[in-house]
């Protein structure tokens, strides 16, 4: 099986995906039956009531589907709530990759707002596609998190997500408002990133914008300030906002945050299975010929460019990332399952992290219940955790659909329109 296709076929094995396909799927049979393209070729006098019809009966029938899947969802849902309950949903037999849901989704209300942002009944030649669902979805669940529940945390990927890949959230950045705004509604906010860094410097270099906006406010009580943390290395370093601190983050020691089950990793696992991926790293740079370095951290291995300027083949990163991946789990450590990792393409680099996303976003989930004297832990139908890795081999954003709802954004604006449509569902509620 040739890179390529091993690629295909390992993106096609991420389970969002797959139930956006099959969406996609059910939508192309309206529009090839109504969304009539020769109405644009007809008589100018008379095209326009054709196309105003067609539009209509596009919209109506998308509407149907997008109200039928979001009835089999709920059905989803009670299945996976009751446990004597033996027999698949029926969305489970149609999509078996299906996972858990943690809130209903809204989705026909959905469709209507993107519709009317996007004109997708409207359009001629272009089916609806993967993005618009992606989108579609998004607005879904940042409905269901504003009504049928309350969001208390949101989690937020760094590069593509916050900042343009490799960059910084400088101060004119137009998602430090969104965020503040969301402390000021008190809501907990945690920066989940796989960059792993031991000390608060490297994270204040990539995060200072918002830092210093939020150190500067004088409309923050203290208690909302002290409602942003770090978790960096996907699960591995945690630091929470300190005003007294020059770089206004101050370390939390591991033994203060770690889960139960996190207490439990061996250092020696750890370090084995560290060992393995590096040996695997340095075959692929060898095998591939990559113009890349080796750097190991105590909670981390990757492989980065020689210099800043060069740009390694996205093939490259992808088969270096299933390779090692696959060696892993392969392997006698791999194979105990006693400490999870996540290895993944960041971009311009690959890595491997011990732990993943989803036990940096409990991390959260916990830490905040902590502080606030709660005895639970914030719920997953609490949580919103938006990123954009959710497709690319490794998808580390992916692994927190376990804990929480996602929404899987493809650029920084994109994060800003879906904080935008958040403050404004949330303004309707309030």
């Amino acid at each position: 099986m040739t890179t390529r296709y091993r690629v295909e076929y390992a993106l096609k094995t991420h389970r969002r995906d797959q139930f956006i396909e099959w969406t996609k799927a059910l939508l192309a049979v309206p529009f090839v039956l109504y969304s009539q393209p020769h109405g644009v070729f007809e008589d100018p006098d008379s095209s326009a009531d054709t196309l105003s019809q067609t539009r209509e009966e596009a919209h109506r029938r998308y509407s149907e589907i997008f109200r039928d899947i979001e009835a089999m969802i709920d059905d989803h849902i009670a299945h996976q709530n009751d446990a004597e309950n033996p027999f698949p949903s029926k969305l489970k037999l149609l999509v078996p990759s299906v996972g858990p849901f943690f809130t209903r989704l809204p989705l026909e209300a959905a469709f209507k707002f993107q519709d009317n942002k996007r004109y997708i009944s409207s359009r001629r030649f272009v089916s609806p596609s993967f993005n618009d669902i992606r989108l579609i979805l998004n607005s879904a669940q940042i409905m269901a998190v504003t009504t049928y529940g309350t969001l208390q945390l949101a989690t937020f990927d760094g590069d593509v997500t916050l900042y343009d890949d490799g960059q910084s959230l400088e101060p004119t950045s137009p998602v430090i408002p969104r965020l503040m705004d969301l402390l000021r509604k008190n809501v907990k906010i945690g920066i989940v990133t796989a960059a792993g860094y031991t000390t608060a410097d490297r994270y204040y270099d990539r995060l200072h914008g918002l830092l210093d906006a939020m150190a500067n406010s004088a409309d923050l009580t203290p208690a909302q300030k002290q409602s942003l943390v770090v978790m960096g290395g996907e699960a591995n370093y945690l630091f929470e906002f300190d005003s007294s601190s020059p770089h206004l983050l101050a370390p939390v020691p591991r033994q203060h945050w770690l889960t139960p089950e996190m207490a439990t990793w061996d250092e020696r696992d750890i370090a084995q299975l560290l060992d393995v991926a590096e040996a695997a790293l340095r075959d692929c740079i060898k095998t591939l010929n990559l113009p890349a370095t080796l750097m190991r951290k105590d909670r981390a291995v990757g492989i980065i460019p020689v210099s800043p300027e060069i740009r390694i083949p996205r093939e490259s990163l992808e088969e270096t990332v299933l390779l090692v991946q696959k060696i892993l789990e392969l392997s006698a450590v791999g194979r105990s399952r006693r400490v999870p990792f996540c290895a993944f393409n960041g971009g311009r680099d690959v890595f491997v992290d011990i732990g993943d996303k989803s036990w940096g976003v409990t991390v959260c989930q916990r830490w905040f219940s902590q502080k606030e004297g709660s005895h639970g832990v914030i719920k997953g139908e609490n949580t919103l955790h938006v990123g954009d890795q959710f497709l690319s081999a490794g998808a580390n954003d992916f692994r927190a659909r376990s804990v929480g709802t996602t929404a899987w954004i493809a650029s920084p604006a994109e994060t800003v329109e879906l904080l935008d449509e958040l403050a404004e569902l949330m303004g309707k509620m309030s």
